[in-house]
C-alpha cells in the first residue's frame, strides 16, 4: 500500500487502478506485478531502474493516444492534434 504514496512507476500504475478499479483491487494488481518483476529481476541478475512517474504516465498517455489513433481510422476518422493554446 505504501507504493501508492511514492514517486515510481509502479506509485504511478497503482494510483491509475485504484481511481478505475478500487484500492483493494489495484493493490493486488501492483503486488502482482511487483513479484513479475522481482522474479525477472531474480531470474535474470540484472537491476532495476524505475524512471519515475512522470515517465510512467508520459508513455501510458503515449499508448492511449495510440490507441485512439487506431480505432479512429477503424472507424474512418482520422485524428489530428489540437493548435498549443497559448
Amino acid at each position: 500500500m505504501s507504493v501508492g504514496r511514492s514517486e515510481s512507476a509502479l506509485g504511478a500504475f497503482y494510483r491509475r487502478l485504484k481511481s478505475r478499479i478500487g484500492a483493494a483491487a489495484a493493490a493486488t494488481a501492483t503486488a502482482h506485478k511487483l513479484a513479475r518483476l522481482y522474479w525477472t529481476l531474480l531470474q535474470f541478475g540484472q537491476e532495476n531502474v524505475d524512471a519515475g512517474a512522470k515517465v510512467y504516465e508520459e508513455r501510458y498517455r503515449e499508448r492511449v493516444v495510440t490507441s485512439l489513433r487506431k480505432r479512429a481510422k477503424a472507424l474512418g476518422y482520422e485524428l489530428a492534434p489540437l493548435a498549443a493554446v497559448a
